[in-house]
């Protein structure tokens, strides 16, 4: 239910290769932000390709998320994050690291400038 209305009503942006769909909710639970990541089986076929991408973007979000938390906790925001993995190879750890800081940063920027 919820991730069906982040898809029609939420905001997005893609930061190469993630595009990012969010929105704010009523989420049940302590944590400010929900977050679901998808790697299509179109781009890739085999199952161990797309969790091996799934693993690392969610590693990846576990070591930045806390400077989320702290941004949206102040202000009793709590938001729904769809993360789409959109590259059609597979990228080394590093790159998503660095592309998914530039992701919070920007969920950060939007929710601060009031967009939703």
């Amino acid at each position: 239910m919820l991730l069906e209305a982040l898809m029609h009503k939420g905001h997005s942006f893609v930061l190469f290769p993630f595009r990012v769909i969010w929105m704010e909710a009523l989420l049940d639970g302590d944590f400010p932000v929900q977050v679901a990541i998808s790697v299509p089986k179109r781009n890739f076929k085999r199952a161990v390709d797309r969790n091996l991408l799934k693993r690392r973007i969610r590693e990846a979000y576990r070591k930045s998320k806390h400077s989320l938390y702290g941004f949206l906790q102040p202000a009793h925001k709590k938001i729904a994050v769809l993360i789409v993995y959109t590259a059609k190879e597979k990228q080394d750890y590093e790159l998503m690291n660095v592309k998914i800081n530039g992701v919070i940063e920007r969920l950060q920027k939007e929710i601060g400038d009031g967009i939703a």
